[in-house]
């Protein structure tokens, strides 16, 4: 399996980088592009360098570089995930504005109808996010923004952000160990009943 990747400059660049390390201990081949203000977010809020999440991927890409192999739809892929992806890049790729490798290849998967996958990282949402994200989904985008569940009992941000992840790759038919799956049953401190 061939996943293309996405970094963009919203809050949350942990999501991507997390997602490079699942989807290597799965064996999948990722095509990774890093816009320059992911960069910029992945320097302020990770320990991690550029060229180490680079080294994560099989293949990494210059977010100005139009020519690249995943800007042709005759380059074969499962699809495409945006982890985190900014309300600029979700714009940008509903109105087909392609001013980037990112927004090319998102555009790409959309015309031959593989799976696009965004990780919305915005809040609040305003009325044009929410027309940006139904208009992708009507397309057939899958839009899944990084909200925890607490069923998990997550005792750290790690265990947050491998929650999103293992349902991202869920999307994809990725399997990896140690996902933790709602079973109908109650942990402790948990209530009976319905959520109403």
């Amino acid at each position: 399996m061939r996943i293309i990747l996405g970094i963009t400059g919203a809050t949350g660049v942990i999501y991507g980088v997390r997602l490079l390390e699942r989807l290597r201990e799965a064996g999948v081949e990722t095509h990774l592009v890093i816009s320059r203000w992911g960069v910029r977010t992945l320097t302020h809020e990770t320990p991690y360098t550029r060229e180490q999440v680079e080294a994560l991927a099989h293949t990494s890409y210059v977010s100005g570089d139009m020519g690249a192999a995943i800007s042709s739809g005759s380059f074969q892929t499962a699809g495409m995930i945006i982890a985190p992806c900014s309300a600029k890049t979700l714009g940008a790729i509903a109105h087909g504005f392609g001013d980037g490798l990112i927004h090319r290849a998102a555009d790409v998967v959309l015309k031959e109808r593989r799976k696009l996958l965004l990780a919305v990282r915005e809040t609040p949402l305003s009325d044009i996010h929410l027309e940006n994200m139904l208009k992708l989904s009507r397309m057939g985008a899958v839009i899944l923004p990084p909200v925890p569940a607490f069923y998990s009992h997550p005792r750290s941000i790690s265990d947050i952000v491998d929650h999103t992840v293992d349902r991202i790759l869920d999307q994809f038919g990725v399997e990896v160990p140690g996902v933790t799956r709602w079973s109908g049953e109650m942990g402790v401190g948990g209530r009976a009943g319905g959520d109403d």
